[in-house]
């Protein structure tokens, strides 16, 4: 049940009333949301659990321009009236009681209002941001495409006029051959002054007589070959040319492997496995069952099913007396002490736990994100909301398809904000 304050001072003038409302726990208003310190025209509200404060005015204010201020234990109003006159009291005395009803749930209507519509318009202003930044990025990317192809145009051109300077020198090269009266009249020329290697035999045939040495190649051979020599481009000088190609190394499944990380985490299992505490080997009064950690976590377990969180403590305590280096005993202890609201203890073994669950590997991934949630969750119940939001952004970072925990991540970062 909540406590009334009712030692509040005031002041006036005709313009503006002053307020100071004393709270004890004012301290912790800072890190609640705008909610619990709010006016309407009428209506003015202060909630820090277990004190309220709640006041229907005397007459109206410009719930606009007055402000609010927490120092020194108190909460100080400024509230400015909307017709300049002194009011006989603070609130609105012997009034009926249907109209305070109505004017309470009014303000309240306008809070829940006013803040939807600040939630929309946020919203509108992040899709507005967002599509923004996409028209951004689609006008670069076609800027960028745009650069590419007038560059592949212009190379496409450049070789193109290439090729057509090539076939016109190549057909002027022809002409200048097929013009020239000198090569005609010198094929001419050899031609007629060929000596006549044909003899008589006696059977009257004519036969050639084969020309052999230097003197079977004639001048107008050697011209023909001169003209072609020089047509035909002379090859290129051979030559070596060196290439250094950078290094490069590209990621293959081997190298983003865990593998010493992986075999780590499974020595150090296999060790906590075979670690027996020496009290707990002396303990004679408990049977080979309860000397087992492995029973007494299914024990305890079962027992947090049925909502026995005190008893699953006592089997997670004895299970870590006989083996302090499994993290999924200080896991489920965390688990009982946030039930039990004892907050300190959960963020304790929490903490414990992912001191336990190292190296990360995939093995141990769903562990350690129980872990941070399990602590942030019990940082934002002692209102340490940006402590809490490390650790689930940290989880979230180890598992980032979880929708629930993004959501969570998302409340606090609204709270956070609504705060500042």
């Amino acid at each position: 049940m909540p406590l009334w304050v009712r030692d509040y001072r005031w002041e006036q003038t005709p313009e503006a009333v002053y307020l100071a409302v004393p709270v004890r726990a004012a301290g912790t208003l800072r890190r609640r949301r705008r909610a619990d310190v709010f006016c309407t025209e009428r209506y003015l509200k202060v909630n820090s659990p277990p004190f309220l404060f709640e006041a229907i005015l005397y007459a109206p204010i410009d719930d606009v321009r007055s402000t609010a201020k927490i120092e020194n234990g108190s909460v100080f109003f400024t509230l400015y009236k909307k017709e300049s006159a002194m009011w006989e009291s603070l609130v609105m005395e012997n009034g009926d009681k249907e109209e305070m009803q109505r004017i309470r749930e009014d303000a309240v209507r306008k809070v829940q209002e006013n803040a939807k519509a600040e939630v929309e318009a946020k919203a509108a202003e992040k899709r507005d941001r967002t599509r923004f930044a996409l028209d951004a990025l689609i006008k670069l990317e076609e800027a960028e495409r745009k650069r590419i192809e007038d560059q592949k145009e212009q190379e496409r051109k450049k070789a193109t006029e290439e090729i057509e300077k090539w076939k016109e020198l190549d057909e002027k090269q022809k002409e200048m051959q097929g013009s020239d009266p000198s090569h005609h009249e010198s094929k001419k020329a050899l031609e007629k002054n060929k000596p006549d290697n044909r003899r008589m035999k006696p059977s009257g045939r004519e036969t050639s007589i084969p020309d052999s040495g230097k003197g079977a190649r004639n001048s107008g051979d050697i011209f023909l070959e001169k003209v072609k020599e020089e047509s035909i481009p002379a090859p290129r000088p051979r030559g070596t040319i060196e290439i250094n190609f950078t290094p490069r190394e590209f990621p293959t499944a081997l190298r983003e492997s865990r593998v010493p990380e992986e075999e780590e985490w499974l020595r150090k299992q296999a060790e906590a496995r075979r670690i027996i505490d020496a009290d707990a080997a002396e303990m004679e009064d408990l049977t080979e069952e309860e000397k087992n950690p492995d029973w007494l976590k299914d024990k305890g377990n079962k027992l947090f099913e049925m909502g026995n969180y005190l008893a699953a403590i006592n089997a997670y305590n004895l299970a870590i007396r006989i083996n302090n280096k499994l993290p999924a005993l200080y896991l489920n202890r965390a688990a009982c002490h946030l039930r039990l609201r004892n907050l300190h203890k959960a963020i304790e073994d929490s903490s414990k736990a992912l001191d336990l669950l190292t190296p990360p590997v995939p093995d141990n991934a769903p562990a350690r994100v129980k872990a941070h949630v399990r602590r942030g969750a019990a940082f934002c119940e002692l209102e340490l909301y940006a402590e809490g939001l490390q650790d689930f952004l940290a989880a979230l970072k180890i598992d980032s398809t979880n929708k629930k925990i993004e959501e969570d991540a998302e409340k606090i970062r609204h709270i956070i904000q609504g705060n500042d």
